[in-house]
């Protein structure tokens, strides 16, 4: 045989074992299925659709799929603090906090704010249509004893709520007039409109689901019902085996500024329901953190994180090898 020969066999035979290579891990993805992320969350950033929206862009570059856990805040921290999450985005600063004070996370960092509203049915027995103050209107629904309906779940909304009450100097548990849901938003939002009662939602969620209700927005603009989203990696010293290497690049991602305009980008009937929060909490929500959020981020979220596609797929074939 010649050497051209020789070196045409040889050309050959390195392109049939790329193919055999790549048909491989294709039929490895077929079988087994794409790695996963687990991300713990609220349920208004699940039934809002906002993450079936932004997300695809982070799967697709790193050959991925984000498995959700959609319960309140205080669940989602629970899911993380039992190792069953490899990060976090939710909804309640204290509580955040909290969560890394104690250790279990590191890096919290400001991504998107909306607010919440007060809804009501359109003949407003408590008489709070066009109010400011999120405490005042409080006061009139407990004046009149109207049905006001809380998820009651330690979620985000719920803690933000109990925070209003407690401005307004009243405890409403145990009274006939407040009920307590104990599930997701949507489910209390339901509740809410079979018993035309008053409710506590937060904007995505209500733009989301208003279509659906008679009860209309009576109460806005209070600077109480600001509702900021961060995101927690959670810490790799205590759960060394979690996916912290990619929950990073999530996160970076989300802050990015393709991930920062995919936020801005989801709209439900011509609505904006989120607003890109990363570089601006100091002003717009008095986040104490923007400093050290800016000065750990600003050098990972320019390219999404650590990882390429094709780094992170031969990690994936390796491991069904």
């Amino acid at each position: 045989m010649s050497l051209l020969n020789q070196k045409r066999t040889k050309i050959v035979i390195a392109v049939a074992i790329v193919a055999v290579i790549g048909l491989s891990a294709s039929l490895a993805v077929w079988e087994y299925g794409r790695p996963k992320l687990i991300m713990a969350t609220t349920t208004s950033t699940y039934d809002s659709g906002l993450l079936d929206y932004v997300l695809p862009g982070f799967e697709s570059k790193y050959f991925i799929d984000v498995d959700i856990v959609a319960v309140g805040t205080g669940k989602a921290i629970a899911t993380a603090k039992a190792g069953d999450a490899d990060c976090l985005l939710v909804h309640a600063r204290s509580k955040e906090d909290l969560f890394v004070s104690e250790g279990y996370g590191v890096h919290r960092v400001c991504v998107m704010y909306n607010d919440f509203i007060i809804i009501g049915p359109s003949g407003d027995p408590a008489g709070i249509l066009g109010m400011t103050d999120a405490s005042d209107a409080f006061k009139m629904i407990a004046s009149v004893e109207a049905i006001f309906v809380s998820r009651g779940d330690s979620s985000g909304t719920h803690t933000k709520e109990m925070a209003i009450w407690s401005e307004a100097g009243i405890n409403p548990v145990g009274n006939a007039w407040y009920m307590e849901t104990g599930q997701g938003m949507g489910a209390t939002l339901t509740i809410a409109e079979e018993q035309q009662g008053y409710c506590l939602v937060d904007r995505g969620t209500w733009l989301s689901k208003k279509d659906q209700m008679s009860l209309i927005v009576l109460s806005e603009g209070d600077s109480i019902l600001l509702n900021p989203y961060g995101m927690i990696l959670i810490n790799p010293e205590m759960y060394p085996n979690l996916n912290h290497e990619m929950a990073q690049n999530l996160v970076a991602y989300m802050i990015s500024e393709q991930g920062q305009q995919k936020i801005a980008d989801f709209r439900k009937g011509g609505e904006i329901l989120f607003k890109p929060l990363y570089g601006k909490c100091a002003s717009i929500t008095g986040c104490p953190t923007q400093s050290q959020e800016l000065a750990f981020w600003g050098s990972i979220s320019g390219n999404f994180g650590t990882l390429s596609t094709i780094t992170h797929f031969e990690g994936f074939c390796k491991h069904y090898a």
